[in-house]
């Protein structure tokens, strides 16, 4: 039996394992959003959100939208790419639910 891993599946997890990657996903999830709020919202420092919004953009994950406004306006929001990884973290999130402990 192979037991190699696709390479496709391999990836995927190294995208989504970088630290932030998947919170930043879930908290796109809800809508466009600015930077201030993506960085308030989960914590992250504003130089490693930067990173990783580059790098989801790269992936066609992230799209960066740009208006022409004063000041100017900034807002992230998912792709179609990025949008068909709700059902994931669904399921993500409900193993979570039923089976890792809260923080106490």
């Amino acid at each position: 039996m192979d037991q190699s891993i696709c390479p496709r599946f391999e990836r995927a997890i190294f995208i989504m394992n970088k630290r932030w990657t998947t919170l930043i996903i879930f908290q796109l999830l809800e809508g466009s959003q600015r930077f201030c709020e993506i960085e308030s919202t989960i914590g992250v420092s504003g130089r490693v959100l930067s990173e990783r919004l580059k790098d989801l953009e790269k992936e066609g994950i992230v799209k960066r939208s740009v208006y022409d406004e004063t000041p100017v306006r900034i807002e992230y929001s998912l792709t179609e790419k990025g949008e068909s990884l709700k059902p994931a973290l669904d399921q993500i999130q409900i193993w979570a639910e039923t089976w890792i402990e809260p923080n106490s």
